[in-house]
Protein backbone atom coordinates (compact mmCIF):
# COMPACT_ATOMS: atom_id res chain seq x y z
CA UNK A 1 0.00 0.00 0.00
CA UNK A 2 1.33 3.35 -0.76
CA UNK A 3 2.00 5.44 1.73
CA UNK A 4 1.96 9.53 2.29
CA UNK A 5 3.56 10.91 5.41
CA UNK A 6 2.15 14.08 6.28
CA UNK A 7 4.02 16.35 8.93
CA UNK A 8 2.96 19.56 10.35
CA UNK A 9 4.24 22.26 12.91
CA UNK A 10 1.94 25.35 13.83
CA UNK A 11 4.59 27.10 16.42
CA UNK A 12 7.80 28.30 16.95
CA UNK A 13 7.86 25.84 20.20
CA UNK A 14 6.90 23.01 18.39
CA UNK A 15 9.65 23.54 15.96
CA UNK A 16 11.78 23.52 18.41
CA UNK A 17 10.75 20.63 21.15
CA UNK A 18 10.48 16.85 19.89
CA UNK A 19 7.67 17.71 17.38
CA UNK A 20 10.19 19.70 15.07
CA UNK A 21 9.56 18.81 11.47
CA UNK A 22 12.84 16.68 11.66
CA UNK A 23 11.70 14.41 14.33
CA UNK A 24 8.25 13.92 12.62
CA UNK A 25 9.93 12.99 9.74
CA UNK A 26 12.34 10.37 10.71
CA UNK A 27 9.88 8.85 13.27
CA UNK A 28 7.19 8.16 10.29
CA UNK A 29 10.05 7.01 7.99
CA UNK A 30 11.32 4.23 10.54
CA UNK A 31 7.34 3.23 11.09
CA UNK A 32 7.17 2.98 7.02
CA UNK A 33 9.88 0.75 6.82
CA UNK A 34 9.31 -1.40 10.05
CA UNK A 35 5.77 -2.07 8.32
CA UNK A 36 6.31 -4.43 5.60
CA UNK A 37 2.39 -3.31 3.75
CA UNK A 38 4.01 -0.01 3.32
CA UNK A 39 6.12 1.94 0.64
CA UNK A 40 6.23 5.80 1.15
CA UNK A 41 5.17 7.32 -1.66
CA UNK A 42 5.82 11.27 -1.08
CA UNK A 43 6.53 13.42 2.15
CA UNK A 44 4.43 16.29 2.91
CA UNK A 45 6.09 18.79 5.51
CA UNK A 46 4.99 22.39 6.26
CA UNK A 47 4.27 25.23 8.45
CA UNK A 48 0.27 25.60 9.08
CA UNK A 49 -2.01 25.82 11.68
CA UNK A 50 -4.61 23.21 12.28
CA UNK A 51 -6.96 25.68 13.14
CA UNK A 52 -7.27 28.10 10.11
CA UNK A 53 -10.43 27.10 7.78
CA UNK A 54 -8.50 27.92 4.99
CA UNK A 55 -5.48 25.35 5.18
CA UNK A 56 -3.66 25.27 1.81
CA UNK A 57 -1.27 23.03 2.15
CA UNK A 58 -3.26 20.28 3.49
CA UNK A 59 -5.95 20.52 0.98
CA UNK A 60 -2.89 19.90 -1.23
CA UNK A 61 -2.23 16.47 0.75
CA UNK A 62 -5.90 16.03 0.10
CA UNK A 63 -5.80 16.85 -3.77
CA UNK A 64 -3.10 14.34 -3.47
CA UNK A 65 -4.77 11.30 -1.96
CA UNK A 66 -8.01 12.00 -4.50
CA UNK A 67 -5.30 11.03 -7.30
CA UNK A 68 -5.13 7.49 -6.28
CA UNK A 69 -7.66 4.55 -6.96
CA UNK A 70 -6.19 2.30 -4.52
CA UNK A 71 -6.63 2.52 -0.93
CA UNK A 72 -3.76 4.68 0.59
CA UNK A 73 -2.06 5.16 3.83
CA UNK A 74 -1.97 8.93 5.37
CA UNK A 75 0.73 8.73 8.07
CA UNK A 76 0.80 11.33 10.85
CA UNK A 77 2.83 11.57 13.67
CA UNK A 78 0.17 11.90 15.69
CA UNK A 79 -3.70 12.89 15.89
CA UNK A 80 -3.03 16.40 16.65
CA UNK A 81 -0.18 17.14 13.35
CA UNK A 82 -3.95 16.53 11.43
CA UNK A 83 -6.82 18.32 13.04
CA UNK A 84 -6.87 20.02 16.61
CA UNK A 85 -10.81 20.67 16.23
CA UNK A 86 -13.78 18.47 14.97
CA UNK A 87 -14.88 20.81 12.45
CA UNK A 88 -11.47 21.97 10.86
CA UNK A 89 -10.08 19.53 8.40
CA UNK A 90 -11.35 16.26 10.12
CA UNK A 91 -14.39 15.47 8.43
CA UNK A 92 -12.59 15.46 4.76
CA UNK A 93 -10.92 12.86 6.04
CA UNK A 94 -12.86 11.08 7.72
CA UNK A 95 -15.34 11.35 4.86
CA UNK A 96 -12.48 9.32 2.92
CA UNK A 97 -11.45 6.69 5.74
CA UNK A 98 -15.56 5.87 5.39
CA UNK A 99 -15.59 5.19 1.81
CA UNK A 100 -12.85 3.05 2.09
CA UNK A 101 -10.13 5.62 0.26
CA UNK A 102 -7.77 6.08 2.89
CA UNK A 103 -6.44 4.72 6.18
CA UNK A 104 -4.79 6.73 9.03
CA UNK A 105 -1.76 5.94 10.71
CA UNK A 106 -0.85 7.58 13.89
CA UNK A 107 2.77 5.42 15.02
CA UNK A 108 3.16 7.74 18.31
CA UNK A 109 -0.57 7.13 19.42
CA UNK A 110 -0.75 3.37 18.25
CA UNK A 111 -3.43 3.48 15.82
CA UNK A 112 -4.42 2.73 12.49
CA UNK A 113 -8.25 3.78 11.06
CA UNK A 114 -9.84 2.22 8.41
CA UNK A 115 -12.67 1.78 7.11
CA UNK A 116 -13.87 -1.09 8.99
CA UNK A 117 -12.12 -0.25 12.27
CA UNK A 118 -14.05 -0.99 15.75
CA UNK A 119 -15.72 0.90 17.56
CA UNK A 120 -12.76 1.10 20.86
CA UNK A 121 -10.66 2.41 17.96
CA UNK A 122 -12.71 4.93 16.98
CA UNK A 123 -13.16 6.31 20.58
CA UNK A 124 -9.65 6.85 21.12
CA UNK A 125 -9.39 8.54 18.44
CA UNK A 126 -12.16 11.04 19.33
CA UNK A 127 -10.42 11.13 22.59
CA UNK A 128 -7.32 12.21 20.96
CA UNK A 129 -8.80 14.89 18.96
CA UNK A 130 -10.49 16.19 22.23
CA UNK A 131 -7.41 16.28 23.82
CA UNK A 132 -5.38 17.93 21.06
CA UNK A 133 -8.65 20.36 20.63
CA UNK A 134 -8.66 20.94 24.28
CA UNK A 135 -4.75 21.54 24.76
CA UNK A 136 -5.25 24.02 21.94
CA UNK A 137 -8.18 25.89 24.06
CA UNK A 138 -5.91 26.18 27.08
CA UNK A 139 -3.05 27.83 25.21
CA UNK A 140 -5.79 30.50 23.30
CA UNK A 141 -6.56 30.93 27.01
CA UNK A 142 -3.67 31.67 28.38
CA UNK A 143 -2.56 33.63 25.40
CA UNK A 144 -6.19 35.82 26.22
CA UNK A 145 -5.17 36.23 29.50
CA UNK A 146 -1.49 37.47 29.01
CA UNK A 147 -2.91 39.89 26.63
CA UNK A 148 -5.81 41.04 28.92
CA UNK A 149 -2.89 41.76 31.49
CA UNK A 150 -0.55 43.62 29.34
CA UNK A 151 -4.27 45.81 28.19
CA UNK A 152 -4.62 46.25 32.04
CA UNK A 153 -1.09 47.62 32.63
CA UNK A 154 -1.81 50.29 29.69
CA UNK A 155 -0.01 48.25 26.62
CA UNK A 156 -1.13 48.04 23.36
CA UNK A 157 0.11 45.25 21.50
CA UNK A 158 -1.38 46.44 17.52
CA UNK A 159 -0.42 48.92 14.78
CA UNK A 160 0.40 52.08 16.15
CA UNK A 161 -2.56 54.56 15.24
CA UNK A 162 -2.05 57.34 13.03
CA UNK A 163 -0.26 60.17 14.83
CA UNK A 164 2.02 57.17 16.80
CA UNK A 165 4.86 54.85 15.47
CA UNK A 166 6.05 51.70 16.84
CA UNK A 167 9.29 51.62 17.70
CA UNK A 168 11.81 48.90 18.42
CA UNK A 169 13.88 49.13 21.98
CA UNK A 170 17.72 48.38 22.51
CA UNK A 171 16.47 45.48 24.44
CA UNK A 172 14.67 44.14 22.16
CA UNK A 173 10.93 45.18 23.41
CA UNK A 174 8.40 46.85 21.37
CA UNK A 175 6.99 50.14 22.68
CA UNK A 176 4.71 52.99 20.93
CA UNK A 177 5.28 57.12 20.54
CA UNK A 178 4.34 59.66 19.28
CA UNK A 179 5.08 60.46 15.35
CA UNK A 180 6.46 63.79 15.32
CA UNK A 181 5.62 64.35 11.57
CA UNK A 182 1.25 63.49 12.38
CA UNK A 183 0.65 64.27 15.87
CA UNK A 184 0.21 67.75 16.26
CA UNK A 185 -2.20 67.52 12.34
CA UNK A 186 -3.49 64.67 13.82
CA UNK A 187 -4.26 67.20 16.86
CA UNK A 188 -5.20 69.87 15.05
CA UNK A 189 -8.10 67.52 13.40
CA UNK A 190 -9.73 67.47 16.48
CA UNK A 191 -9.41 71.47 17.56
CA UNK A 192 -10.68 72.21 13.91
CA UNK A 193 -13.63 70.09 13.86
CA UNK A 194 -14.60 71.68 17.77
CA UNK A 195 -15.01 74.98 16.75
CA UNK A 196 -18.05 73.92 14.11
CA UNK A 197 -16.60 75.82 11.39
CA UNK A 198 -15.50 72.33 9.07
CA UNK A 199 -17.93 69.88 7.51
CA UNK A 200 -15.99 66.61 7.39
CA UNK A 201 -15.65 67.01 3.66
CA UNK A 202 -13.67 70.50 4.25
CA UNK A 203 -11.70 69.33 6.89
CA UNK A 204 -10.18 66.66 4.84
CA UNK A 205 -9.56 69.45 2.48
CA UNK A 206 -7.81 71.19 5.76
CA UNK A 207 -5.64 68.76 7.23
CA UNK A 208 -4.25 67.66 3.38
CA UNK A 209 -3.57 71.10 2.67
CA UNK A 210 -2.22 70.78 5.87
CA UNK A 211 0.53 68.28 4.49
CA UNK A 212 -1.08 65.36 6.99
CA UNK A 213 -0.96 62.02 4.78
CA UNK A 214 -1.45 58.04 5.75
CA UNK A 215 1.63 56.22 6.81
CA UNK A 216 1.34 55.22 3.55
CA UNK A 217 1.41 58.66 2.21
CA UNK A 218 -1.70 58.94 1.04
CA UNK A 219 -4.10 61.87 1.50
CA UNK A 220 -7.02 61.11 3.82
CA UNK A 221 -10.22 60.83 2.82
CA UNK A 222 -13.61 61.91 5.10
CA UNK A 223 -14.08 58.15 6.35
CA UNK A 224 -10.84 58.15 7.18
CA UNK A 225 -11.14 61.69 9.18
CA UNK A 226 -14.21 60.51 10.86
CA UNK A 227 -12.65 57.64 12.13
CA UNK A 228 -10.02 59.41 13.52
CA UNK A 229 -12.15 61.62 15.31
CA UNK A 230 -13.96 58.61 16.71
CA UNK A 231 -11.09 57.01 18.45
CA UNK A 232 -10.32 56.76 22.20
CA UNK A 233 -6.78 56.28 21.92
CA UNK A 234 -6.03 59.89 21.15
CA UNK A 235 -7.29 60.81 24.93
CA UNK A 236 -5.86 58.11 26.49
CA UNK A 237 -8.54 54.93 26.22
CA UNK A 238 -7.35 51.90 23.79
CA UNK A 239 -10.35 50.02 22.82
CA UNK A 240 -10.13 46.03 22.17
CA UNK A 241 -12.47 44.23 19.64
CA UNK A 242 -11.26 40.80 21.28
CA UNK A 243 -13.80 41.77 24.38
CA UNK A 244 -15.45 45.10 23.61
CA UNK A 245 -14.00 46.71 26.37
CA UNK A 246 -12.04 50.15 27.20
CA UNK A 247 -8.63 50.02 28.29
CA UNK A 248 -6.61 53.09 29.96
CA UNK A 249 -3.38 53.33 28.16
CA UNK A 250 0.48 54.45 29.12
CA UNK A 251 1.54 56.05 25.95
CA UNK A 252 1.15 59.79 25.67
CA UNK A 253 -2.40 61.62 24.89
CA UNK A 254 -2.82 63.92 21.90
CA UNK A 255 -5.69 65.16 23.27
CA UNK A 256 -7.92 65.58 26.73
CA UNK A 257 -11.45 63.79 27.20
CA UNK A 258 -13.93 67.70 26.79
CA UNK A 259 -12.27 67.80 23.42
CA UNK A 260 -13.29 64.34 22.14
CA UNK A 261 -16.40 64.79 23.63
CA UNK A 262 -17.15 67.88 22.15
CA UNK A 263 -15.97 66.41 19.04
CA UNK A 264 -18.67 63.72 19.30
CA UNK A 265 -21.49 65.95 19.74
CA UNK A 266 -20.71 67.99 16.78
CA UNK A 267 -20.54 64.71 14.60
CA UNK A 268 -23.75 63.65 16.35
CA UNK A 269 -25.26 66.94 15.41
CA UNK A 270 -24.12 67.39 11.46
CA UNK A 271 -26.05 64.36 11.28
CA UNK A 272 -29.22 64.88 12.57
CA UNK A 273 -28.55 69.18 11.35
CA UNK A 274 -26.58 69.46 8.92
CA UNK A 275 -25.21 73.12 8.75
CA UNK A 276 -25.70 75.03 5.26
CA UNK A 277 -22.80 77.55 6.53
CA UNK A 278 -20.92 75.08 8.18
CA UNK A 279 -17.98 75.00 5.70
CA UNK A 280 -18.37 79.11 5.81
CA UNK A 281 -16.11 80.68 9.01
CA UNK A 282 -17.35 84.09 10.00
CA UNK A 283 -15.90 85.71 12.55
CA UNK A 284 -19.04 85.68 15.16
CA UNK A 285 -19.97 82.79 14.15
CA UNK A 286 -22.17 81.00 16.64
CA UNK A 287 -20.55 83.16 19.40
CA UNK A 288 -23.58 85.58 19.49
CA UNK A 289 -26.90 84.97 21.34
CA UNK A 290 -30.05 87.09 21.27
CA UNK A 291 -30.39 88.60 24.66
CA UNK A 292 -34.14 88.54 24.26
CA UNK A 293 -34.84 85.17 23.49
CA UNK A 294 -31.79 83.72 24.01
CA UNK A 295 -31.72 82.12 20.14
CA UNK A 296 -28.36 82.09 18.28
CA UNK A 297 -27.17 84.73 15.66
CA UNK A 298 -26.61 83.55 12.64
CA UNK A 299 -24.43 85.73 9.82
CA UNK A 300 -25.19 85.75 6.05
CA UNK A 301 -24.05 87.68 2.99
CA UNK A 302 -25.78 90.37 1.54
CA UNK A 303 -24.88 92.41 -1.69
CA UNK A 304 -21.93 89.95 -2.57
CA UNK A 305 -19.40 90.75 0.09
CA UNK A 306 -21.48 92.42 3.55
CA UNK A 307 -22.04 89.90 6.01
CA UNK A 308 -25.20 90.84 8.60
CA UNK A 309 -26.28 89.12 11.87
CA UNK A 310 -29.79 88.24 13.00
CA UNK A 311 -31.56 86.33 15.20
CA UNK A 312 -32.93 82.80 13.89
CA UNK A 313 -35.88 83.86 15.88
CA UNK A 314 -36.54 80.20 16.86
CA UNK A 315 -39.34 80.46 19.52
CA UNK A 316 -41.10 83.06 17.94
CA UNK A 317 -40.50 85.98 19.85
CA UNK A 318 -38.37 88.47 18.19
CA UNK A 319 -38.42 91.03 14.98
CA UNK A 320 -35.75 90.42 12.72
CA UNK A 321 -33.30 92.98 12.69
CA UNK A 322 -29.99 92.98 10.69
CA UNK A 323 -26.60 94.11 11.95
CA UNK A 324 -23.34 95.04 10.64
CA UNK A 325 -20.32 92.68 11.14
CA UNK A 326 -18.57 96.37 11.35
CA UNK A 327 -20.76 97.35 14.54
CA UNK A 328 -20.69 94.36 16.44
CA UNK A 329 -16.63 94.75 16.13
CA UNK A 330 -16.74 97.86 17.53
CA UNK A 331 -17.03 97.31 21.05
CA UNK A 332 -14.66 94.51 20.75
CA UNK A 333 -11.94 97.50 19.30
CA UNK A 334 -12.45 99.46 21.86
CA UNK A 335 -11.55 96.67 24.42
CA UNK A 336 -8.35 96.01 22.13
CA UNK A 337 -7.44 99.79 22.83
CA UNK A 338 -8.44 99.51 26.84
CA UNK A 339 -5.58 96.44 26.81
CA UNK A 340 -3.47 98.31 25.06
CA UNK A 341 -3.46 101.12 27.59
CA UNK A 342 -2.55 98.64 30.80
CA UNK A 343 0.70 100.70 32.22
CA UNK A 344 4.19 98.74 32.42
CA UNK A 345 4.19 98.79 36.46
CA UNK A 346 0.94 96.19 36.77
CA UNK A 347 3.27 93.91 34.93
CA UNK A 348 5.98 93.82 37.67
CA UNK A 349 3.41 94.40 40.42
CA UNK A 350 1.11 91.05 39.82
CA UNK A 351 4.40 88.70 39.00
CA UNK A 352 5.75 90.43 42.54
CA UNK A 353 2.58 89.55 44.07
CA UNK A 354 2.69 86.01 42.57
CA UNK A 355 5.83 85.08 43.60
CA UNK A 356 5.21 85.93 47.65
CA UNK A 357 2.40 83.15 47.37
CA UNK A 358 4.12 80.73 44.96
CA UNK A 359 5.89 78.50 47.47
CA UNK A 360 2.40 78.24 49.37
CA UNK A 361 0.56 77.18 46.03
CA UNK A 362 3.18 74.49 45.06
CA UNK A 363 3.17 72.73 48.56
CA UNK A 364 -0.74 72.65 48.16
CA UNK A 365 -0.90 71.44 44.34
CA UNK A 366 1.37 69.00 45.31
CA UNK A 367 -0.96 67.96 47.95
CA UNK A 368 -3.78 67.18 45.84
CA UNK A 369 -1.23 65.42 43.21
CA UNK A 370 -0.82 62.73 45.93
CA UNK A 371 -4.55 62.34 46.55
CA UNK A 372 -5.60 62.28 43.07
CA UNK A 373 -3.19 60.21 42.30
CA UNK A 374 -3.85 57.53 45.04
CA UNK A 375 -7.25 57.82 44.16
CA UNK A 376 -7.01 57.16 40.91
CA UNK A 377 -4.75 53.98 41.46
CA UNK A 378 -7.69 52.87 44.19
CA UNK A 379 -10.10 53.33 41.28
CA UNK A 380 -7.82 51.42 38.36
CA UNK A 381 -7.30 48.78 41.04
CA UNK A 382 -11.23 48.21 41.36
CA UNK A 383 -11.59 48.00 37.55
CA UNK A 384 -9.03 45.14 37.45
CA UNK A 385 -11.18 43.46 40.14
CA UNK A 386 -14.09 44.10 38.29
CA UNK A 387 -12.36 42.49 35.00
CA UNK A 388 -11.36 39.43 37.17
CA UNK A 389 -15.10 39.36 38.22
CA UNK A 390 -16.28 39.53 34.52
CA UNK A 391 -13.93 36.96 33.27
CA UNK A 392 -14.64 33.72 36.18
CA UNK A 393 -18.07 35.11 35.35
CA UNK A 394 -19.55 36.17 38.72
CA UNK A 395 -21.16 39.34 37.58
CA UNK A 396 -23.62 39.50 34.41
CA UNK A 397 -22.27 41.44 31.48
CA UNK A 398 -24.45 43.96 32.01
CA UNK A 399 -23.81 44.98 35.62
CA UNK A 400 -20.11 44.89 34.26
CA UNK A 401 -20.80 47.50 31.57
CA UNK A 402 -22.68 50.09 34.27
CA UNK A 403 -19.88 49.22 37.14
CA UNK A 404 -17.14 50.44 34.64
CA UNK A 405 -18.66 53.06 32.83
CA UNK A 406 -18.38 54.44 36.97
CA UNK A 407 -14.94 53.79 37.43
CA UNK A 408 -14.29 55.32 33.84
CA UNK A 409 -15.83 58.43 34.69
CA UNK A 410 -14.42 58.62 38.17
CA UNK A 411 -11.19 58.44 36.60
CA UNK A 412 -12.05 61.06 33.32
CA UNK A 413 -12.70 63.35 36.40
CA UNK A 414 -9.54 62.63 38.42
CA UNK A 415 -7.80 62.82 35.00
CA UNK A 416 -9.30 66.45 34.56
CA UNK A 417 -8.65 67.07 38.29
CA UNK A 418 -4.35 66.10 37.77
CA UNK A 419 -3.79 68.05 34.80
CA UNK A 420 -5.64 71.50 36.28
CA UNK A 421 -3.31 71.12 39.43
CA UNK A 422 -0.80 69.83 37.29
CA UNK A 423 -0.45 73.39 34.94
CA UNK A 424 -1.79 74.99 37.93
CA UNK A 425 -1.37 78.31 39.65
CA UNK A 426 2.63 77.90 40.56
CA UNK A 427 2.70 78.55 37.01
CA UNK A 428 0.43 81.17 37.11
CA UNK A 429 3.37 84.00 36.81
CA UNK A 430 4.82 82.48 33.34
CA UNK A 431 0.57 82.46 32.16
CA UNK A 432 0.06 86.59 33.35
CA UNK A 433 3.31 87.41 31.73
CA UNK A 434 2.28 85.89 27.93
CA UNK A 435 -1.19 87.09 28.90
CA UNK A 436 -0.11 91.09 29.30
CA UNK A 437 2.18 90.73 26.41
CA UNK A 438 -0.57 89.23 24.18
CA UNK A 439 -3.16 92.33 25.76
CA UNK A 440 -0.54 94.57 23.87
CA UNK A 441 -0.41 92.94 20.64
CA UNK A 442 -4.18 91.75 20.38
CA UNK A 443 -5.09 94.39 18.28
CA UNK A 444 -2.49 93.66 15.54
CA UNK A 445 -2.64 90.06 15.89
CA UNK A 446 -6.59 89.85 15.59
CA UNK A 447 -6.08 91.81 12.66
CA UNK A 448 -3.18 89.68 10.91
CA UNK A 449 -5.08 86.66 11.31
CA UNK A 450 -7.57 84.72 9.22
CA UNK A 451 -11.31 84.48 10.24
CA UNK A 452 -11.45 81.01 12.07
CA UNK A 453 -8.07 82.75 13.93
CA UNK A 454 -10.15 85.62 14.68
CA UNK A 455 -13.29 83.55 15.66
CA UNK A 456 -10.89 81.81 18.54
CA UNK A 457 -9.48 84.69 19.47
CA UNK A 458 -12.88 86.35 20.17
CA UNK A 459 -14.13 83.26 22.10
CA UNK A 460 -11.13 83.19 24.44
CA UNK A 461 -12.15 86.93 24.97
CA UNK A 462 -15.48 87.21 25.13
CA UNK A 463 -17.85 85.54 27.86
CA UNK A 464 -21.42 85.23 27.72
CA UNK A 465 -21.63 87.40 24.58
CA UNK A 466 -25.41 89.10 23.92
CA UNK A 467 -27.00 91.28 21.33
CA UNK A 468 -29.51 93.70 22.43
CA UNK A 469 -31.45 95.13 19.50
CA UNK A 470 -27.77 96.20 17.64
CA UNK A 471 -25.79 96.57 20.56
CA UNK A 472 -22.94 93.67 21.59
CA UNK A 473 -22.75 92.65 25.35
CA UNK A 474 -20.01 91.28 27.22
CA UNK A 475 -18.45 90.60 30.10
CA UNK A 476 -14.42 89.63 29.53
CA UNK A 477 -12.96 86.30 30.59
CA UNK A 478 -10.31 85.57 33.44
CA UNK A 479 -7.75 86.71 33.32
CA UNK A 480 -8.03 89.87 30.73
CA UNK A 481 -10.97 91.05 33.42
CA UNK A 482 -8.14 91.71 35.88
CA UNK A 483 -5.39 92.97 33.61
CA UNK A 484 -8.05 95.93 33.21
CA UNK A 485 -9.38 95.88 36.89
CA UNK A 486 -5.86 96.19 37.66
CA UNK A 487 -4.98 98.86 35.21
CA UNK A 488 -8.41 100.76 36.58
CA UNK A 489 -7.07 100.59 40.15
CA UNK A 490 -5.48 103.85 41.80
CA UNK A 491 -3.44 101.45 43.90
CA UNK A 492 -2.59 98.97 41.11
CA UNK A 493 -4.43 95.92 42.80
CA UNK A 494 -8.04 94.74 43.05
CA UNK A 495 -10.36 96.31 45.14
CA UNK A 496 -7.75 98.72 46.73
CA UNK A 497 -9.73 101.50 46.59
CA UNK A 498 -13.41 101.55 47.73
CA UNK A 499 -13.60 104.71 45.32
CA UNK A 500 -12.45 102.45 42.33
CA UNK A 501 -14.17 101.55 38.98
CA UNK A 502 -13.90 98.36 38.25
CA UNK A 503 -14.02 97.96 34.49
CA UNK A 504 -15.18 94.16 34.11
CA UNK A 505 -18.80 95.14 35.57
CA UNK A 506 -18.90 97.16 32.47
CA UNK A 507 -20.96 95.46 29.47
CA UNK A 508 -19.49 97.04 26.25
Amino acid sequence: MKAIILARVSTEEQKEAGNSLPAQQARLVGYIDRNQKLELDREFIFDESAYKEKRSEFFKVLEYLDSFKEVVALCCDKVDRVSRDFLVGLPELEKRRRAGKIELHFPSDNLVLHKDSPATDLFHFNIAVSLAQYYSNAISDNTKRAQEQRRRNGDWNGKAHIGYINILLENGKKDIVLDMERADLVRKIFELYSTGNYSLFTLCEKVTEMGLRSKGGNELNKSHVEKILKDTFYYGMAYSKANNLYYPHRYAHLIDKPLFDKCQDMLHGRRKNPSKQASKPYIFKGLLRCEKCGCLLTPEIKKGKFIYYSCTNYKGLCKRVYIPEKELLAPVYDVFKALESVPEHIHHDLLEELRKTSETEVEYHKRQIERIQTEYNRTQQRINNLLDMRLDQRITPELYDEKLNELKDTQHRLNIEMEEHTTADHEYHIHVSTVLNLSKRMRIIFESSEVEEKRSLLAFLLQNPTVSGKNLDFTLRNPFDLVLELAHSPSGCPGGDSNSHDITATRF
